[in-house]
C-alpha cells in the first residue's frame, strides 16, 4: 500500500501595500455667540447687603418706593416700569407672568439688611433703582474706604500747602473765610486758623490757593478798606474815594471784587493797579 505524500505547508506571507492615510477635514462647528444681558449685572456677587438713607437719616420708618418706578435700559433704549413683588423672579414689569403681589420696601432706623437670598430686592435697590446714591446708598467698605484715603490725602496736601504759604497769599485765603476780621489778626493768629482751615475743608482750600484771582480780590478789599478806592451803595460802581472818580461798572450778577480783580488785568487796571499799590505802601 503506497504512503500517502505529506502536505508540505508553505508559509506564505501576505503581501501588504500600505496605502496613503487620507485624513478628513473635520468641520468645526463655530462656537455659539455669548447672548450679552441687557441688564448691568454680569459681574454680581451673590452676598448679604446693607443699605443706608443718605444725609446720615435714621427715621423709626421710611417706605421707599417700589413700584411706578422706572429704568432706562441703555441697550434696549427705552424705559422699563420697575415693581418690586412677593412671587415675581424679577424686577422688570414686562417680564412679569400672572399675578403680582406688591411687597414693601421699608428702612427702619434708617438702614436695611437684606439676606443674600433675597437676590431680585438687591439687584433693586442697587442696579436699577432711580433713587439709588440719591435717597439711599450701598454700604461697600472698599469705596468708603478709597474716599476716606483720597480725602486724608487731600487733607495732608492742603495742610502741606497752608504751611509753606506765605503771608500775603494767606491773608488773601483767609479773607475769603473770614471777610474783614483777617485785618486784626496777628500772623500766629493767621497762621492758625489758616491751617485749621485747610483742615477742615481741604478741597475748597485748595482751590483757593490755586485760584489767581484771589490775590487780586484781596488786593482791591484792602484798597477799600484803606479808603484809597470804594464801591458805591449799589455796589455796581467803583471809584476813586478822594474824587468819586468812576474806575470800573460792575458787570449784572457778578461779584463786585470778582470783577474788580479780572479788571486789573486789563490795560487800563493795571495802570490804577499800579497807582494803588504805591499808595498802599
Amino acid at each position: 500500500m503506497a504512503k500517502k505524500a505529506k502536505k508540505t505547508e508553505v508559509e506564505t506571507t501576505p503581501l501588504v501595500v500600505e496605502q496613503p492615510k487620507v485624513e478628513t477635514p473635520v468641520m468645526e462647528k463655530p462656537l455659539p455667540k455669548e447672548k450679552k444681558s441687557t441688564k448691568p449685572n454680569n459681574d454680581w456677587v451673590v452676598k448679604d447687603r446693607m443699605y443706608y438713607l443718605m444725609g446720615n437719616k435714621s427715621p423709626l420708618s421710611y417706605l421707599v418706593r417700589g413700584s411706578a418706578i422706572y429704568y432706562w435700559d441703555e441697550k434696549l433704549g427705552y424705559e422699563r416700569e420697575l415693581k418690586y413683588t412677593s412671587n415675581q423672579r424679577t424686577v422688570f414689569v414686562d417680564e412679569m407672568k400672572g399675578e403680582q403681589r406688591l411687597e414693601h420696601i421699608i428702612f427702619k432706623n434708617g438702614s436695611l439688611f437684606v439676606p443674600k437670598n433675597k437676590t431680585i430686592l438687591q439687584k433693586l435697590l442697587s442696579l436699577y433703582h432711580p433713587h439709588r446714591d440719591k435717597l439711599f446708598m450701598e454700604h461697600k467698605p472698599v469705596k468708603i474706604a478709597e474716599n476716606e484715603i483720597d480725602y486724608l490725602e487731600m487733607e495732608i496736601e492742603a495742610l502741606n500747602a497752608a504751611k509753606n504759604l506765605d503771608i500775603d497769599m494767606a491773608e488773601a485765603v483767609m479773607r475769603v473765610e473770614v471777610g474783614s476780621k483777617v485785618s486784626e489778626m496777628s500772623s500766629k493768629e493767621l497762621k492758625r486758623d489758616l491751617l485749621l482751615y485747610a483742615r477742615r475743608n481741604p478741597e475748597l482750600f485748595l482751590e483757593l490757593v490755586k485760584d489767581e484771582n484771589v490775590m487780586l480780590r484781596n488786593f482791591g478789599i484792602k484798597a477799600t478798606e484803606m479808603g484809597i478806592i470804594k464801591l458805591s451803595q449799589d455796589q455796581r460802581t467803583f471809584m476813586w474815594a478822594s474824587t468819586d472818580r468812576k474806575l470800573m461798572t460792575v458787570p449784572y450778577e457778578e461779584h463786585p471784587y470778582s470783577a474788580l480783580a479780572a479788571w486789573f488785568k486789563t490795560d487800563e487796571g493795571m495802570e490804577i493797579y499800579s497807582n494803588i499799590e504805591k499808595r498802599l505802601n
